[in-house]
Order: C-alpha cells, then structure tokens, then sequence
C-alpha cells in the first residue's frame, strides 16, 4: 500500500489517498492513540469514491471512531473502462429509457463486476489490517452485492449494512441465505429502478438471526442523512 497524499480536515479527521497495485482508494482515520474498528464502504452505480455524499458518510463515521476505507471498483472512479463495459452501460440507459427489460442486461454486467470486486476488497483489506492504526473488527457498507459475497467469503466480516437499491445477480440473492453476520438493510420504498417486493425477498432469504430493515419513503436518491447516524450506532453495537 503506497500513500500518495496526507490531508488533515477541519473534523480532526486524517484523509489519505492511497494506490495498492492498481486499486486506487482512501483511507479516513480518527485522531485517536489506539487502533480503531474498520469499515469498508463500497460504492456501485460508476460512482467515484470521492463523490460528495459517499465523502461525507466517511467523515462522518471516522469523527466516530472508526477508521474509514473506500476504494473504487474495476470501472468505477479513476479506474479505467472498457469498450465492453461502455457498451454495456450505453445498451442498459437505452433499455431503461424504452421501458424494456433490464434484468439480463444487469445480470451479464453486475455479476462479472461482482467477481473482480471482492478479491479486490479482500486484498484491500489485508493491507488495511497490517497497518498500526487500524485493529478490528471490520465492518462493511454500502453496494449490496458485492457485501453478499464478501460476507460469505470473508470471516474477518463482522457486520454489515448494505442498501437496497442496486441489482443482485441470481447468484447473490442465493447467497444471502449464507450470510449469518448482523445486518442492517436500507429500503427506499418507491425506488423507480428496483422493484419493491425483490427487496423484501431478499431481506427475508438473509440467513442473519439479528437483522434489521429500515424503509423509508422516496427515490433512489432520497435516503435520509439519519440513516448515517443510524447506521453508526449499528456498527456501535457490534464492532465496539
């Protein structure tokens, strides 16, 4: 892991940039004398990891005590895209703006990415766990698929907070059943792009004994900024 910049903000949070082979990402920590839990927070959607709200959840979390990791995934942020993917993104705003089916097209897309994903996060997550600041457990939030799977595959998981509102490949949605850690499912009831009940199902399939579902009213880009706070005293509860 090579740190490129060492920023110092006006929270007391310390921002630094970092590059792991071809993995760009960030790391927000506290000012704190001991080693602090880790949360991963993992965007989809083609987003940058440092697009303001994701930047501010980070803030947010690592003013609370928790070192703070995103990174952005193949295609996403600084990462380069293929001509495939661009091709596959430019066919998915078509289907989408004809009203057509869309689930196949996520499907070819979404599940690959899912597949370059989560090693990526994993060897993320060894270097992130060498450094001195930083002790365990770990926790994640955000992209729900790809936190399916690193749940299953990762024991070092230790809870997790994902947000209903991107595609689950097949293979994910049978893979919740594996998923056991405590778990925090965020629902925007009238989300335009992903069907209402497809979420519920899935929340139901989660094999977790201590999961829970907060629903709130409004679009894709509506979920409330207490969610973030809730989500703290979440992470509070089963990583401190």
């Amino acid at each position: 892991m090579h740190f490129t910049s060492d920023q110092r903000l006006d929270d007391g949070v310390r921002a630094r940039e970092f590059t792991l082979g071809k993995i760009p990402g960030t790391l927000w920590t506290p000012e704190s004398a001991t080693p602090t839990p880790l949360l991963l927070i993992a965007h989809n959607g083609g987003l940058h990891r440092r697009e303001p709200r994701l930047v501010a959840r980070a803030r947010h979390s690592a003013a609370n005590g928790y070192a703070v990791a995103a990174i952005d995934a193949p295609g996403h942020g600084d990462r380069p895209r293929s001509a495939a993917d661009e091709e596959t993104r430019a066919e998915l705003r078509r289907a989408m703006r004809a009203g057509g089916p869309v689930d196949e097209l996520f499907e070819s897309f979404i599940g690959p990415l899912v597949e370059k994903t989560v090693p990526e996060w994993r060897t993320t997550l060894d270097a992130l766990l060498s450094l001195p600041e930083i002790g365990g457990p770990v926790g994640y939030s955000g992209w729900t698929a790809v936190g399916i799977r690193l749940a299953v595959v990762e024991p070092r998981i230790a809870a997790a907070g994902f947000f209903a509102g991107g595609y689950v490949p097949r293979a994910q949605r049978e893979e919740a059943r594996q998923v056991i850690i405590p778990l925090l499912l965020l629902l925007q009831w009238d989300d335009e792009g992903n069907p209402r009940q497809r979420a519920l199902d899935l929340f139901d399939a989660f094999g977790s004994k201590q999961k829970t579902l907060h629903a709130n009213t409004g679009g894709h880009a509506g979920t409330p900024w207490f969610e973030v706070e809730d989500g703290n005293r979440f992470f509070d509860r089963h990583l401190k």
